[in-house]
């Protein structure tokens, strides 16, 4: 009896070795069936969906960016000399004319300056004068003297005339008429080099007048520097317009070069905008611009482009056509857009939040219901500010995606819409 009960107690545990073993077995196929079960689609509020229909038809590709309005006109007003700033005569926003004096500066050793370079002047004009009268005064002592060397010279001509014809009539010894030649001869030969030395004088009074005119000229230079560097004392705007800046204050010690102020024309200005260095690549001069001063929309054209880019954008000028808005003024915020091209029936979509140029990226295109969306690959072209081309076939003019960030659904390839 004892073998027997020993028995059937091995049996019932083989069979429920079994069982445990089934069981395993059938809870492990039961997860791994469920692992490859499809993931529950998660459903999003339309609220959060930002919409957008793909179209066909022509797209205007822009740009924009931030920028200020500049006047095209500045002018800055440098210190010519080192002084001192004795008074400031005008605050920035005043309006100015050329001649307006905005603030006074001092220098004494430019006053002492100006006097030395008047003397200077004073002495050369005076020796100027001095020479002239004693080079005039020895020329005129030097043109009587062949004066009379000449009136000699056709006395002793009209003598020896005289005598050679008497001695032809034997009234006068051939010695007397030879003598009378001989003077005529040596007076006329000293009128020659009369004149010789009178042509040498009037050269020499011309060259000593022309060094001492240099030494005049030289002085009066000098004086009109000194005089303007004293006058540059008095700091004037220069121009029409209004004093934007100025850049020193009362007792302040100035070095030559140093910027006093700034004047500009405020009725002549311009947008800086800066754009982005990977969007301004084919912008290019002459192209259309708006400019929103935010009371009023302003046009233009691109008139100048930065050779390079400095913190990750360029800086881009367009001119102001037309009459500016009220408010616009220097240093104003405002935000430009730049027309780059009119691209010609295309299959455009309103940009993606993450939809950059030339790349391709998954949105979720809705359902004719919109009920549910769907993930598709999309490959896309140019780009606008609020537009971008479509260059595959996934998408057809008509259909609905989603522009908003989904980056919450990157794990899923479709989701439902509630509502």
């Amino acid at each position: 009896m004892d073998i027997q009960r020993k028995s059937n107690a091995k049996k019932k545990m083989i069979q429920r070795a079994v069982l445990v073993v089934v069981g395993l077995v059938a809870i492990g196929g039961i997860t791994l069936g469920l692992k490859h079960l499809p993931t529950a689609a998660p459903t999003a509020d339309p609220g959060t969906l930002w919409p957008g229909t793909v179209e066909q038809g022509d797209m205007i590709r822009q740009v924009r960016g931030l920028g200020t309005l500049v006047p095209e006109d500045i002018v800055w007003i440098p210190a010519v000399t080192d002084a001192h700033v004795d008074k400031l005569n005008l605050k920035a926003g005043a309006v100015v004319k050329p001649d307006t004096i905005i603030m006074e500066l001092s220098d004494p050793q430019l006053q002492q300056n100006l006097l030395d370079a008047e003397a200077s002047l004073k002495g050369a004009e005076s020796a100027f004068a001095d020479l002239k009268v004693t080079t005039q005064s020895n020329y005129l002592n030097q043109k009587a003297q062949a004066a009379t060397v000449e009136a000699q010279m056709k006395n002793a001509k009209l003598q020896a005339d005289t005598d050679r014809g008497l001695n032809k009539q034997g009234l006068v010894p051939d010695l007397q008429a030879q003598k009378s030649a001989t003077d005529a001869l040596e007076l006329e030969n000293r009128y020659k080099i009369e004149q010789e030395r009178l042509k040498i004088a009037e050269e020499s009074i011309k060259s000593q007048l022309d060094v001492q005119q240099t030494r005049v000229d030289q002085a009066r230079e000098l004086y009109n520097l000194r005089k303007s560097q004293v006058d540059h004392l008095h700091v004037r705007a220069g121009m029409n317009g209004k004093l934007t800046l100025v850049s020193v204050e009362v007792g302040q010690h100035v070095t030559p070069g140093a910027n006093l102020a700034r004047v500009a024309d405020p009725n002549k200005l311009k947008a800086e905008l800066k754009i982005a260095e990977t969007q301004a690549k084919d912008i290019a001069i002459g192209q259309e611009a708006s400019i929103d001063t935010r009371n009023g929309i302003i046009t233009g054209k691109v008139i100048r482009i930065d050779a390079a880019a400095t913190n990750g954008t360029v800086t881009v000028d367009a001119s102001l056509e037309g009459e500016l808005p009220r408010g616009a003024r220097p240093d104003l915020n405002v935000e430009g857009t730049i027309t780059l091209e009119r691209l010609i029936n295309i299959v455009y979509v309103g940009r993606p939040v993450h939809g950059q140029e030339n790349s391709t990226v998954g949105l979720f295109k809705y359902s004719d219901d919109m009920k549910s969306a769907t993930r598709v690959q999309v490959k896309l072209g140019r780009a606008s500010v609020n537009t971008i081309e479509v260059l595959d076939g996934t998408l057809k003019p008509g259909e609905k995606v989603v522009l908003s960030d989904t980056s919450q659904y990157d794990n899923y390839d479709r989701i439902r819409i509630s509502g």
